[in-house]
């Protein structure tokens, strides 16, 4: 499946065969790859006109057909406006055209249901004097996201010409992305790479899992830093950039990231979340093509887990 956001909030499609014959709300909610949108939001935007097959609007109940190209315009919330919040941000690097930041543990990217304040973006909005509109007035600026409980390095735009520079970049790999985390078990060897589509779980819509439907291509690489016990330090390498792919991936191997409360074991260690940080940042500069590239040391609970796990 193959996507592409060609006006400033419009997404586009093209229907594969294994997609084909699906109604077109439930192919446009499974394209979305947002766990925040639901089926219902979704055809509450199509009744309003908001879906086209090959440039004609259409109904919630359409069957989409392999070769058909579907077309969403998302439509700006009426209640879009975000408040500015003064919350302290880490901020690597900063210019004219794009900001790098040392995300928290517990701090959501952008506003989404339940979680309307206290994210990444009300920061954003409060220190920054613009951001790109590409993804709108929720999203202004993401360029890509980390978890919730996912520490470490996110980049954001602070105008369209970077949005679309840095977006292209992610979409063909060039963007380095490295990730430190500590795994379940031993793992056997000490480097390899997952390659191994990612999809909505046929059980629950809202996790992801290893699946050859309504998935897309997805590849993680590992190198084991050090072993404990039980555990493993592992650095991961991101090649593609799906949701919830290193939890998903590590998990797919039978080694699930210590602490993750939904694709882990009971059995974890004292974090309020998966141990998981975005360690490594690379990735050209839309403007001087200056290549650029941060790192951010583990934060002090992840080092306090580590240090426990060696005194074992």
């Amino acid at each position: 499946m193959n996507s592409r956001l060609y006006n400033e909030e419009a997404l586009e499609w093209l229907v594969s065969a294994d997609q084909a014959g699906e109604r077109l709300d439930k192919f446009v909610t499974d394209s979305l790859d947002d766990p925040a949108i639901s089926r219902t939001q979704v055809q509450e935007w199509i009744k309003g006109g908001a879906a086209q097959v090959d440039g004609k609007i259409a109904k919630a109940n359409y069957k989409v057909a392999e070769g058909d190209r579907v077309a969403l315009l998302i439509p700006e919330p009426e209640d879009a406006a975000i408040v500015p919040e003064a919350i302290p941000l880490d901020i690597l690097y900063e210019d004219a055209d794009l900001i790098v930041v040392n995300k928290p543990r517990g701090m959501v990217v952008h506003p989404a249901p339940g979680h309307s304040s206290g994210t990444l973006v009300n920061a954003l909005m409060h220190h920054c004097r613009d951001l790109s509109g590409i993804n709108g007035m929720i999203r202004p600026g993401i360029v890509h996201r980390i978890d919730k409980d996912t520490t470490g390095l996110l980049m954001a735009a602070k105008n369209d010409l970077a949005h679309v520079s840095l977006a292209e970049q992610l979409k063909e790999h060039s963007v380095t992305r490295k990730y430190i985390a500590l795994a379940h078990g031993n793992l056997p060897h000490d480097q390899g790479t997952v390659d191994a589509p990612i999809g909505r779980d046929a059980y629950d819509r809202k996790l992801f899992a290893v699946t050859d439907r309504n998935s897309r291509h997805a590849v993680t690489h590992f190198v084991v830093l050090e072993r404990l016990g039980d555990y493993t330090l592992v650095e991961l390498q991101l090649e593609t950039g799906r949701t919830h792919q290193i939890r998903v991936h590590m998990k797919y191997i039978g080694h699930p990231l210590a602490g993750d409360p939904v694709y882990g074991r009971n059995k974890t260690v004292a974090l309020n979340g998966q141990a998981l940080h975005a360690a490594v940042l690379g990735f050209t500069h839309p403007r001087s093509g200056e290549r650029l590239q941060f790192s951010v040391p583990l934060p002090d609970d992840f080092e306090h887990v580590l240090n426990s796990l060696r005194l074992r």
